[in-house]
Parts: structure tokens; C-alpha cells; sequence
């Protein structure tokens, strides 16, 4: 069974800092694309950054310079750093895990106050 358990949400500043991580448990992590995504509410879900199974990253025009994302395959684990926070940036934080199927977690909220 294919778990992504998302954790480190919460309610900061702008300007502030978060870290949210990703752990992935039936899944061969390292061959898998890991991805974050966000909803705020009445929008659609979007792409944030992805990271590939070689280390290539992508990210969204409205987050470069400021979030970074990573993995650790010995973990099974990809973390999102969240830096200078804007309010604009609230939203569910969801995981995402893409190889031959695609797997979703359950989201964490992510909430920056002005």
C-alpha cells in the first residue's frame, strides 16, 4: 500500500520560514518523481517544484529564489523549504509521487498571515 505522509504545515508570518517533508513508504522511492503541489481555496491544485530521480529540479515562477526542494532516498523522504513566506503562498500542500502510477498524500496546510 502507497503511503505519502506529509508533515511540517503550519501558521507562520510573512517572511517567515517553513519546512515541510514527504515521507513515502510502498513505493521504490528513488525512481520516482516527487512533487509538491498547492490549492488555496476557490483555485486549482499547481505545481510548486518537482525534483526528478536524478536530482533535476523545477519550479514554479511564483516561488523561485525561495522554496527548495529536495530528497533523501535513503529516507524516502523530499522536503520543501519555504522561505520569505507571502500570504499568497497559503494553500494545502499536497506530495506527489510519479513513475509508472501517481500517488497523492493528504495535504498539509500551509497558513501566512500578513
Amino acid at each position: 500500500q502507497v503511503q505519502l505522509a506529509e508533515s511540517g504545515g503550519g501558521l507562520v508570518q510573512a517572511g517567515g520560514s517553513l519546512r515541510l517533508s514527504c515521507a513515502a513508504s510502498g513505493i521504490i522511492f528513488s525512481i520516482n518523481t516527487m512533487g509538491w503541489y498547492r490549492q488555496a481555496p476557490g483555485k486549482q491544485r499547481e505545481l510548486v517544484a518537482f525534483i526528478t530521480s536524478t536530482g533535476s529540479t523545477n519550479y514554479a515562477d511564483s516561488v523561485k529564489g525561495r522554496f527548495t526542494i529536495s530528497r533523501d532516498n535513503a529516507k524516502n523522504t523530499v522536503y520543501l523549504r519555504m522561505n520569505s513566506l507571502k500570504p499568497e503562498d497559503t494553500a494545502v500542500y499536497y506530495c506527489n509521487a510519479q513513475k509508472f502510477d501517481s500517488y497523492w498524500g493528504q495535504g498539509t496546510q500551509v497558513t501566512v498571515s500578513s
